[in-house]
This record gives structure tokens, C-alpha cells and sequence, in this order.
């Protein structure tokens, strides 16, 4: 549990207890739940990939729960073969004569030394195929197969002629009612993806270039979003013009005249993204990936409706594809997602608001505002995701692409970070968010090319809402002069009174963080609140504790949150204690009042996390009761089953592990603490 508590201006701390989830029973160590049959199964490496798949069947393809059985037994050759998973023709008895599709899993592969893994075509695997093919050619009526380990997909349709049987390698399976997805031709035909799916889809799309066609980490990321921008201005293109290009047939992806006919649409249509998006790219930009690579990424990715895929999972999958590749050396440590959510819902954006982050990395905190405000879009027209009419879906659209282009900023010294990160809020919003490449601490002065056009846009004191993780540590101190002398905070300070007052004198060299507190603040229109993670030091330490007089007379210290070491140890490889400060800004009138002695208490709310989900290695953590047998609570979703072109909605109760993260807990609390007692105003 999180420890809270609220503070009346440095007044004795009350602890603030909260509610567990109640308990609906516990889970032997070691076991899962089958999703499928909702039973106990123990858990391995090859567990999680079926676990994985049986979700993506259900809830991607369209695959009732009930058409399908784990580990189904079938005679071949007088020996009984067991299929990791057996799909039925829908509604009928589970016997060998109604199976129609079989799966054979494995568990995922290692990367290799150079963090990849050479992807093999079918003819390279095939000796893993042999009980698949078994079986299909021993059941008359399992027209489809499928293989994978997790990384490697390979689906299958039999063909059977009056000489022989062939298993001939497709891009994909027919969705539930037997409906094409792969040749992406019609919009009908394409499915939003689920947060996991999509990860895998980035995962395997990356780690092909990679590993297949042996370019540098860097070069292989640029090249996969290069296509992920084709593909999402195709997908403009199709609902403004009916006009198509970014598709691949069913068996194109496996011949050289099918892998040629991808390439011819697919290079004219990056032409096209180029004169569109001027901001982003130079003109010289070539896709070089070979005939092979690039269709078979055409073919992962135009399966998918990206305009109907949830912002947060088209974040999280660009995430993961970002943070093993774009880490900078000058302490741009990129923000755990946990973190960067609790944030966000704290600050809790407005369609009005303009929302800044100073060093914006990759996007995180600007796509999660963007996925924050969708969700609030969505509940206001009572809808859920997915479910949306054709007016609802436009209309929602538009909004969070009104909102990208008119009120969400983000700066960074690092060019290339401005890039990815541009691309990652044209994914998520719809629309080219306002980005400048540019050193936030020398703004407005300056020599980058996005100072001239932030000075206009965002002038200081103009920001509702700033977010920010900024580069921060001694080791990667800002020592010049023309810089430093911009800022109070980079002056001597004596003591004096209760207080301290500024000096003449300039240091010789500060930290970052140090500087980007005053920046954040004086970016602020009064009234306006910030988010900034920083670290414990500025918090704690004796030799700062003018920063801390600075920050308490310039500001309401909304929140104050502890985030434990694995915050950073594991998504950003950084072995330090961190804190999220939440700010308001005072206006001029309210500090001269205060400084004359007209000074108001207020409560502050307080929280140290605890636990976020995963320990020091990565592990997942889930809650556990006191003699340490995990918890478990029925947890009900939606499953879409296809049938005869229709989607029918049913109900399926699953009992699931609760993950053990105080961060959602702390964000539910503090929007209780604000219910009883409002921001301090003037």
C-alpha cells in the first residue's frame, strides 16, 4: 500500500489509510489461468506465449472462447499429438472431424548478442512445422495452421490437390467469420489492435530490419517509422479519397513478383508523407529496406485500423520500440510510464489548457496527455472505444487533433528526440504537435531553429499545464555564464531570518534540474500547475534548502510523491531515487502579500510509493495476502465473436492477478484529497 498523508505547512503529518481490493480467492504458486477455460495451468516461458495468443484470438480475430480448447488431443499415424490450441467451426462438438484451426506454440527465443533475432522465412523453419503439418494433413477439415514463438508468426492454409497437400505460407488467418484482414484494401477489413498485439507487431517489424537485414539499432528504428508514417497517412488518405496503397495481398509477401508489387506502391506513397510533413523531414530520406523486409512489414502493419487503435496502445507500443534505442548521454533518462500517468491525471489537462513539456524526450507525458483527454472525449459521449459510430469516432477525432495542433507543446535540446518525438504524437493525436528543437534553459535566447517560432507560441508566462522530466545530475552541469546569469537559482544565497536572500554573485557551474525548476515556473502563467521529477536530493538535502525557499515562495506545493528506485532501475537503467513535485504558480500580487506576512496555511498532499508493479529486475509484481498466496478478483471483459460478417457481443469472466502499483491508488487519493480541500488560490 502506498503510505499518504497531507501536510499543513510543515505541521504534524496524519497517516491516511486506504481500502485493499477485496479478495476473491488465490492462485497456487506457480500456476496461471487458462484464459480460454478460465482453469489453472502452470506456468513456463511457453505458457505465456499460448496465454498471449488465446488473448489475441478472442479478442483481435474474433474467436468465441467456446470454439476453442488447450492441449486437444489428436490421433496422426497411431500416435496421439497434442495441439497447444484446437479452434472449432463455431458452435460444434470439439472432435477431430469439426477442427478447423490448430496452433502449435513454443516458448519466445533469446535475443541475440547485438539485442536482435534473425526472423527466418517458412522454408528456414520448417522443421518446426512437422506435428503442425502432421496433423493438418491427418484432419480433413483443419484447413488453417499456425506456429510461433512469440516473435515469429507463421500461418498456414492448406491446399489439397487430387497429387498432394501443400501448406501454403498467408500473411495472416481470417478473422472468426472467415474474413480477410490482410489485404488491407478495404477499411472494413481492418481490426484496431490491442495494446499487446501491437507491441509484438512493433517488436517483430523492428527486430526484423535489425536482425534480417543487418542494420544498426538507429537506422532500423528510422526505417520502421518511415513506414508507420506511410501507413497513418494512408489511412487519412483512404477516409478522404477511398485511395489505398498501403496493403499487401494474402500470399504476396512470400513470392518476389508479390514482394516487387508492395515495393512500387509503397516508395510513391513515402514520396507523398515527405511533401506533406515538411516540418519532419528534409526530403533526402530514401527507404532502403529490401524487397523481403519491407513487405513483410507492410504485411504486420496493414492488418491494423490505426486511427481506431486506442492512443495508449499505440504509445506504449512506440514506447517500447523508442527506449531501446533513442537513451541520451546527457541525462536524458526517459520517464517510466507509470510515472508519467500518475502525472497527468494529477495535473489533469483541459481541452482549453495549453500543456507543455520542456524536455520532451520521446513524447511520453504529451502523448499521455493526448490518451488522458481521449479518454474524457469518449466519456463525454458515453462511448467506449472501438465503439464508436462513424460521427462519434470523427467527431473525437477531430477534437484530439484540434487539441494536438493548437495547445500541445514540447521543446528538446536533441533533434533527433524532437523528431521521434513528433512522430509519436502524429500517431497518437492525428495531427503535428507544436515541437522545437531548442536548449529550454537558454530560451528565449538561443540559436536552435525552434527558438524564433516558440517565442511567439509559447512566450514565458504563457503555459497552463507544464510536465516535464528533465535531465538532471551533477555530472552534466551547465556552466555557462550567459545561461547562468538568466537565473535566481544560479546565484549565492545567504541566510537570513527564517529566509534567505539572492546574491550578486553567479556560480561557476549548476545543475540542470536546479535551473529547469525556475525555467518550469516562470513558464507558468499564474494560476498554472506543473509536474517535474527530480531528485530526492533537491528535496532533502541541508545545502539546498534555498532552492526550497525559492520554489515555497513562488509557489503552492500542490503534491509531493516518493517514487521507489525500480521506477528508473527498469525502464531507464538508472539506479536513483526520484520525486514528483507538483507546483501551482502565485501571481506577483500574491507574493508581495505574502512577503509583507500575509500568509495563509494550506494542506499538501503527500505520498510515498511503494511498489510499481515490478522489482529491481523487471519481474511483475502481483498483490499477495499475508501468508503470500496472490490475490485474485473476477474481472469481466468484452468479447466480440464474428459471425456471418456480424459482431456479436458477449460477456467472458475471467478471475486475474492484481498488479501490486500504488501509482493508480496515490492518483485516486489525491483526487479525493482535492475534493475536500481545493487548490490554494488567491
Amino acid at each position: 500500500m502506498p503510505k499518504q498523508r497531507s501536510t499543513q505547512d510543515n505541521n504534524d503529518m496524519s497517516d491516511l489509510d486506504q481500502e485493499a481490493q477485496a479478495p476473491e480467492s488465490t492462485l497456487e504458486e506457480g500456476k496461471v489461468f487458462d484464459y480460454i477455460t478460465g482453469n489453472p495451468v502452470k506456468d513456463s516461458d511457453k505458457e505465456k506465449v499460448r496465454q498471449h495468443i488465446e488473448r489475441a484470438l478472442i479478442h483481435e480475430y474474433g474467436i468465441a472462447a467456446e470454439d476453442m480448447e488447450p492441449d486437444f488431443k489428436v490421433k496422426v499415424l497411431g500416435k496421439n499429438r497434442k495441439i497447444d490450441i484446437a479452434i472449432f467451426k463455431p458452435s460444434q462438438e470439439h472432435t477431430e472431424e469439426n477442427l478447423y484451426r490448430a496452433v502449435v506454440v513454443e516458448k519466445e527465443p533469446k535475443l541475440g548478442t547485438k539485442g536482435a533475432y534473425r526472423m527466418r522465412d517458412p522454408e528456414e523453419a520448417r522443421k518446426d512445422f512437422e506435428v503442425l503439418e502432421a496433423v493438418m494433413a491427418e484432419v480433413e477439415s483443419c484447413t488453417y495452421g499456425l506456429w510461433t514463438n512469440g516473435l515469429e508468426f507463421f500461418f498456414f492454409k492448406k491446399e489439397v490437390t487430387r497429387f498432394d497437400t501443400k501448406f501454403k505460407p498467408i500473411g495472416d488467418w481470417p478473422l472468426g467469420d472467415d474474413t480477410f484482414s490482410v489485404d488491407g484494401r478495404s477499411v472494413a477489413s481492418l481490426r484496431s489492435a490491442k495494446k499487446e498485439r501491437l507491441i509484438t507487431a512493433f517488436k517483430r517489424c523492428h527486430n526484423y530490419i535489425h536482425g534480417n537485414e543487418g542494420m544498426p539499432k538507429d537506422a532500423a528504428f528510422w526505417q520502421f517509422l518511415y513506414l508507420i508514417f506511410c501507413k497513418m497517412y494512408d489511412e487519412q488518405q483512404f477516409r478522404e479519397r477511398g485511395i489505398r496503397e498501403f496493403w499487401a495481398g494474402a500470399f504476396e509477401p512470400f513470392e518476389p513478383k508479390g514482394q516487387e508489387a508492395i515495393r512500387k506502391r509503397i516508395l510513391p506513397l513515402f514520396q507523398q508523407v515527405k511533401r506533406a510533413y515538411t516540418e519532419l523531414f528534409r526530403g533526402n530520406e530514401e527507404i532502403t529496406l529490401s524487397d523481403r523486409a519491407l513487405a513483410f512489414i507492410v504485411s504486420e502493419l496493414c492488418r491494423y485500423d490505426f486511427g481506431r487503435t486506442e492512443v495508449d496502445a499505440k504509445g506504449v507500443a512506440y514506447q517500447e520500440i523508442v527506449g531501446t534505442n533513442l537513451r541520451g548521454d546527457r541525462g536524458q533518462y526517459f520517464t517510466p510510464r507509470g510515472a508519467i500517468s500518475l502525472v497527468v491525471k494529477m495535473l489533469a489537462p483541459k481541452e482549453h489548457e495549453r500543456v507543455l513539456d520542456s524536455s520532451c524526450g520521446t513524447g511520453g507525458f504529451l502523448v499521455e496527455t493526448l490518451s488522458y483527454l481521449d479518454k474524457i472525449f469518449h466519456e463525454e459521449k458515453r462511448v467506449k472505444a472501438g465503439d464508436e459510430n462513424t460521427e462519434d469516432f470523427v467527431s473525437i477525432r477531430d477534437r484530439l487533433a484540434n487539441y494536438t495542433a493548437k495547445n500541445l507543446f514540447g521543446a528538446d535540446f536533441d533533434p533527433f528526440l524532437v523528431r521521434a518525438a513528433q512522430m509519436n504524437v502524429m500517431m497518437a493525436g492525428n495531427s503535428l504537435g507544436n515541437l522545437y528543437h531548442m536548449n529550454s534553459l537558454e530560451f528565449p535566447a538561443g540559436h536552435l531553429p525552434g527558438v524564433q517560432t516558440a517565442k511567439v507560441a509559447i512566450p514565458l508566462g504563457s503555459i497552463d499545464v507544464l510536465m516535464t522530466n528533465p535531465p538532471f545530475g551533477s555530472d552534466i552541469p551547465v556552466t555557462e555564464k550567459t545561461i547562468l546569469e538568466h537565473y535566481e537559482l544560479a546565484r549565492r544565497w545567504e541566510r537570513q531570518g527564517d529566509g534567505f536572500v539572492m546574491t550578486n554573485a553567479i556560480k561557476p557551474a549548476v545543475s540542470p534540474e536546479v535551473l529547469f525548476i525556475e525555467r518550469c515556473v516562470k513558464w507558468l502563467k499564474p494560476g498554472g500547475r506543473a509536474g517535474i521529477v527530480l531528485p530526492d536530493g533537491i528535496l532533502g538535502n541541508p545545502g539546498d534548502e534555498f532552492i526550497r525557499y525559492w520554489i515555497l515562495r513562488h509557489c503552492w506545493v500542490l503534491a509531493s510523491i516518493d517514487l521507489p528506485v525500480e521506477s528508473f532501475i527498469v525502464e531507464a537503467n538508472v539506479n536513483i531515487l526520484t520525486s514528483l513535485l507538483f507546483l501551482k504558480r502565485k501571481s506577483e500580487e500574491v507574493i508581495k502579500a505574502e512577503d509583507l506576512g500575509q500568509k495563509n496555511d494550506y494542506p499538501v498532499f503527500m505520498a510515498v510509493a511503494e511498489k510499481v508493479g515490478f522489482d529491481r529486475r523487471g519481474n511483475t509484481l502481483y498483490k499477495r495476502h499475508p501468508d503470500g498466496e496472490e490475490i485474485l478478483v473476477e474481472v469481466s471483459h468484452e468479447e466480440r465473436v464474428r459471425i456471418g460478417g456480424g459482431l456479436q457481443v458477449r460477456t467472458l469472466h475471467r478471475k486475474e492477478r492484481i498488479l501490486d502499483d500504488d501509482l493508480p491508488e496515490i492518483a485516486k487519493a489525491y483526487a479525493e484529497f482535492r475534493v475536500q480541500h481545493p487548490e490554494p488560490s488567491k
